[in-house]
């Protein structure tokens, strides 16, 4: 069974476990008439409908928005100073496991620049665990990926973000030069609950943000599966529609440019696969309406191919569109 195949026939079992409008018989009869191809287009259409998200996202847990590929979140809250982590039960839901006490930069807010002793506020992955380091920095500590999109969209530098142990041998201080520490029999506890990997890390300045509704959330995944159907199937206004006019692509490219060179592309009107999995959709903490939407992109056409991971920063308009602002 080729690629093609296999997804399609994920997509039937798609439609036929949520009952959507495309019925079993109307699925055969179109396979009937007009081949596979057909039926193809309509089940991405389907996957642009709010009532499938409102549908799939029914029992989800979205404590920290829509998640499908990390088990642990760890949430730092600098005004407190407490790293908590959560992590998912039998049920995919996020428990809360345990409190850290930590300390974080010496001054307040978000960073901006190197050397600034701020923590930076925002989402990271872990990229990295590192056992062998100066003793000032305890056992081990985990590497963040500050600067992130966002950040470098904001014009923020600076590096080396991680969450480290104390030091062993020399005199400890009650702030970090940007870091987030806790002591080393707790870091040595952290480093045994959780799979770098799938954990999540989300900075905020005080209390956690409230809650993203689910109605929120299955309105965005249902536009971003309306940008995903727009590409597939060559509809530049539709695609274009979806982007600020104050976009800034990660290398620089700026909307008009970007047009340009979309325009070309989409001119080719070539046949295409586009597959998103390991999405997540997250609000970003201290933004106005700014969420982060992750996801692992496989594109195969006939003049390219592409299989990794792509970041979407996007803004909820007052009539709940989202623009794309910055992706990578």
């Amino acid at each position: 069974m080729n690629f093609r195949t296999r997804t399609l026939l994920q997509k039937i079992v798609v439609v036929l476990l949520f009952g959507l409008s495309l019925h079993a018989n109307d699925l055969l009869t179109n396979y009937r008439i007009n081949g596979i191809q057909n039926i193809e287009k309509q089940m991405d259409l389907e996957l642009t409908r709010v009532s499938y998200w409102h549908e799939y996202l029914k029992d989800k847990d979205i404590k920290f928005g829509y998640i499908e590929n990390y088990s642990s979140v760890l949430t730092c809250n600098k005004e407190k100073s407490v790293l908590s982590l959560y992590q998912q039960n039998q049920k995919n839901n996020f428990e809360f496991q345990k409190n850290y006490a930590a300390f974080t930069g010496k001054e307040k807010g978000d960073k901006k620049k190197e050397g600034d002793l701020r923590t930076p506020i925002g989402i990271y992955g872990i990229v990295e665990k590192i056992s062998k380091l100066d003793s000032f920095y305890g056992p081990l500590a985990f590497v963040t990926s500050y600067p992130n999109l966002y950040d470098a969209y904001k014009g923020k530098n600076g590096s080396g973000i991680w969450i480290h142990g104390l030091p062993t041998e020399q005199e400890r201080d009650e702030y970090t030069k940007g870091c987030i520490a806790i002591n080393n029999a707790q870091i040595e506890c952290l480093e045994k609950r959780i799979d770098i990997q799938k954990t999540l890390l989300i900075i905020h300045e005080a209390e956690t943000p409230k809650e993203t509704s689910k109605e929120t959330l299955a309105n965005i995944l249902t536009q971003l599966y309306q940008w995903r159907y727009s590409w597939l199937y060559n509809d530049i206004e539709g695609y274009l529609k979806f982007y600020s006019s104050d976009f800034i692509r990660n290398d620089g490219m700026k909307y008009e440019d970007f047009k340009r060179y979309k325009t070309r592309v989409f001119t080719k009107d070539e046949k295409k696969i586009i597959i998103l999995t390991n999405i997540n959709v997250l609000p970003y903490p201290g933004g106005d309406n700014i969420y982060q939407i992750t996801f692992k992109e496989l594109y195969e056409s006939n003049s390219y191919k592409f299989t990794g991971d792509k970041t979407l920063m996007i803004q909820l308009e007052k009539n709940k569109i989202m623009k794309i602002f910055t992706e990578q």
